[in-house]
């Protein structure tokens, strides 16, 4: 009989589920649509009759633990609190929830140390102690690892970056407070930084003649690659701001990398080129030949599930 996890991802839309083996195998997955659900127990009631088909589907396997990945998911507690793009409002005791249906270990954390676990156990971060992982996408998610443990802190939210006051008094963030790295390193920070370019410069741009609200960070990053010197140089301030982030961390925890994920990071030479400049020219001697800044080597489609299954297995060692 093969032991399995359950790793699963909790997205605002979706729900992606997977049944994961010990040798990264997703063996069978689904998705389950998460905005369909007004109430966290009717929505955990459908993943549990998902699992139950996966596994089914999976042939002769034991569950061992399930991981879950979620939008302002607290390990300490194994609740969801106050995440604003679902529809479950206050603090939801999630991992309670579904061990009513399991009697095995359920253990939750939000997406982005679900992310920085899938790395350190399946991807390019195997066998490394001390790394960052952000996920830029919509928003800008932190996983830290130090001395091979994720942090959590007191609160169990320990390790915010997206949260790192930047620009005092700044462009508003989501968090309600303002200038916060978020606001300007993700795929809505940099779609702002080409309207305020577009308000500063007379260059040509094809993506003027997109409406404000239709702009994509794939359509900065299209343009970039054809050469277009307001999405050029909306990349560079977005390189320079993420870069000074980094180098605030190296100060404190002294990474031996900075794994990049997520939509923005897809966007490859455009901001690696200029981020790893200016980390280079600004960071503290003692970190400049040691910090690596290398692209999560997790196959975007599979990662969320994979991460959620780290956590699990994590939680059984």
């Amino acid at each position: 009989m093969k032991e399995v996890t359950i790793g699963i991802d909790i997205g605002g839309t979706n729900t992606k589920i997977g049944v994961v083996d010990r040798d990264a195998r997703i063996l069978a997955q689904g998705k389950v649509l998460t905005a369909t659900y007004k109430k966290a127990e009717d929505f955990v009631e459908a993943v549990h009759r998902e699992i139950q088909s996966l596994l089914r589907d999976s042939g002769d396997v034991e569950l061992k633990a399930i991981g879950i990945g979620a939008p302002n998911g607290n390990y300490c507690k194994g609740t969801i609190e106050h995440a604003p793009n679902l529809n479950w409002k206050g603090i939801v005791p999630l991992a309670k929830l579904f061990g009513k249906y399991y009697p095995v270990p359920v253990v939750l954390t939000n997406d982005a140390n679900a992310a920085a676990l899938g790395e350190m156990i399946y991807g390019g971060a195997k066998g490394m102690k001390n790394f960052i992982i952000l996920t830029l996408g919509t928003g800008l998610g932190s996983g830290i690892v130090i001395n091979g443990e994720l942090v959590y802190g007191h609160t169990g939210f320990a390790g915010e970056m997206g949260h790192l006051t930047m620009e005092p008094f700044g462009r508003e963030c989501g968090c309600g407070r303002q200038g916060c790295l978020e606001a300007y390193v993700s795929a809505t920070g940099i779609v702002k930084t080409v309207l305020e370019l577009f308000a500063e410069r007379r260059d040509p741009s094809p993506l003027r003649k997109i409406p404000a609200d239709e702009l994509t960070s794939k359509d900065i990053a299209e343009a970039a690659n054809n050469g277009d010197q307001i999405a050029l140089a909306a990349f560079e301030q977005t390189a320079e701001m993420l870069a000074t982030a980094i180098n605030n961390a190296a100060a404190f925890c002294s990474p031996e990398a900075v794994f990049l994920f997520g939509g923005l990071a897809q966007s490859g030479d455009l901001l690696l080129d200029p981020l790893s400049r200016f980390v280079d020219e600004n960071i503290m001697g003692y970190y400049r030949k040691s910090l690596k800044i290398i692209p999560s080597s997790l196959k975007e489609a599979d990662a969320a599930i994979l991460g959620a299954s780290g956590l699990a297995w994590n939680q059984i060692k």
